[in-house]
């Protein structure tokens, strides 16, 4: 996909996850998601970190995903869509694992 990434490029805060409390997703830092120019970025939440491969819409955003969680290499896909109050719906798998998670960004900051 070849549309602009503007809108998505930047830092996002990671508010909520439906499986994790807030204390899981700042359990080292902050929880966020980076979104970078030339289809890159990174994710970091609760004790995994990762790098970012972007493919990209007009509002959504598909990734795949490899970093470690825990010191355990781990790796995935998930997209993220733009929503309309400028927030980011994020959908999140491990490959072979049972976790999916849906997590909800705060605006870019």
């Amino acid at each position: 996909m070849t549309a602009p990434m503007g809108p998505f490029i930047g830092r996002w805060r990671i508010v909520e996850a439906d499986i994790w409390d807030n204390q899981y997703l700042d359990l080292i830092a902050p929880a966020m998601m980076i979104i970078k120019a030339g289809g890159r970025g990174e994710i970091a939440f609760g004790a995994m970190q990762a790098g970012l491969d972007l493919e990209y819409a007009p509002s959504l955003i598909f990734f795949t995903w490899a970093g470690f969680d825990e010191m355990d290499e781990v790796t995935g896909s998930g997209s993220a869509e733009l929503l309309d109050d400028g927030s980011l719906r994020i959908d999140f798998a491990y490959n072979l694992g049972d976790e999916a998670v849906r997590a909800t960004s705060s605006t870019a900051c």
